[in-house]
């Protein structure tokens, strides 16, 4: 096993490569090892070189939806009467302090995602 840090992309690629072949090794054996490391060190590479920006609210409000079924009256407990839900997933109105520590202890958005700034839409 001769793992080195990853430093340039074709390092990456490298990586990655043989994360490929290591793909079915067995944990705790001297390959499931090395896939573990690899896969360490490539997250803490592509996470400094490719970092993904949190969705902002609403996307985040919307893919927690999508992803347990709600629909938009399921909001009301989180975001008040059926019009202020209308208004915050059509981006007319500002999620509220309140709103936002309801979204998050009932549906578990990250704070970070709720708190982002976003454009309205008159």
């Amino acid at each position: 096993m001769h793992i080195k840090p990853i430093k340039t992309v074709e390092d990456n690629e490298a990586a990655l490569a043989r994360i490929e072949q290591l793909w079915d090794a067995e944990p705790n054996t001297p390959e499931g090892d090395e896939l573990d490391v690899l896969a360490t060190l490539v997250y803490a590479f592509e996470e400094e070189h490719y970092p993904i920006d949190a969705p902002d609210p609403i996307e985040a409000i919307k893919f927690r939806m999508e992803q347990q079924g709600l629909e938009p009256e399921d909001m009301v407990k989180f975001l008040g009467t059926r019009s202020r839900v209308t208004e915050v997933l059509k981006r007319q109105r500002r999620l509220t302090i309140n709103m936002i520590r309801k979204l998050n202890e009932g549906l578990h958005i990250p704070l970070d995602c709720l708190v982002k700034d976003y454009q309205l839409i008159k």
